[in-house]
């Protein structure tokens, strides 16, 4: 589904990701996991659009999309849901929500799509009407990942969902996440958690000063000594 070939990534002259090369599949959870400035939101944001590779390739469903802008990557089915949630304050939690269904298909079955996001996270039905910043840390973190389903994603990459929140909503969160297979959709995951992140993943790569260093499937990776040692404190 998504494969990214050599991409190195700069802000201005400083080099942030070194040719980082990851396939996707479709069906697949796969996790991406590295230390605080490791380079993985950079990564995200190059293959979103936010950011374009100086040299590399980024390609999804065999079309080329490292040159395309981000509402064009939104269109073809990717869909992102940045660190912290990045919602409107001042806006309602419906029209949050409304916002990730901005394209014109998914805007066509906004509606349908809302009452499948109200489903998920039944708590955001009742609190339709309340602005978004009166909304707790996991409230808004719910409405983050339900406006990023509004699109009607065939891939939902995820950064940091559970940061900065209460242990009982991590689990929950994670629910979701793993939920998402059951209804056709791939998963992109960056978590800070990576014991509960190479559980639910299928593969997961692992990003270190912007070079992946070591990758396969998951419960192989927490056997690794590195991963043990640098990652789960073992």
């Amino acid at each position: 589904m998504l494969e990214v070939s050599n991409i190195d990534t700069f802000y201005g002259r400083v080099q942030a990701l070194w040719g980082v090369s990851l396939k996707i599949d479709e069906g697949e959870i796969v996790a991406l996991v590295g230390a605080n400035g490791a380079g993985k939101t950079t990564l995200l944001n190059t293959i979103s659009g936010l950011l374009r590779p100086a040299s590399g390739s980024v390609e999804f469903l065999g079309k080329r999309i490292d040159g395309l802008a981000p509402h064009h990557v939104v269109e073809l089915g990717i869909s992102h849901i940045p660190e912290g949630g990045k919602l409107f304050p001042d806006m309602s939690v419906r029209e949050n929500l409304e916002m990730g269904a901005y394209a014109s298909e998914a805007w066509k079955q906004k509606e349908e799509t809302i009452e499948r996001v109200y489903q998920v996270f039944p708590s955001l039905k009742e609190r339709a009407g309340q602005l978004a910043r009166t909304l707790s840390g996991g409230e808004q973190q719910m409405v983050a990942m339900g406006r990023g389903l509004m699109s009607r994603p065939k891939l939902c990459m995820f950064d940091e969902p559970s940061y900065g929140l209460a242990p009982r909503l991590v689990l929950e969160v994670f629910r979701v996440i793993n939920s998402l297979r059951e209804q056709g959709i791939t998963v992109f995951l960056i978590e800070q958690n990576v014991q509960h992140t190479l559980e639910i993943a299928d593969r997961a790569y692992v990003l270190e000063n912007g070079r992946v260093v070591l990758e396969g499937a998951c419960d192989k990776l927490l056997q690794s000594d590195h991963v043990r040692k640098a990652y789960l404190g073992i």
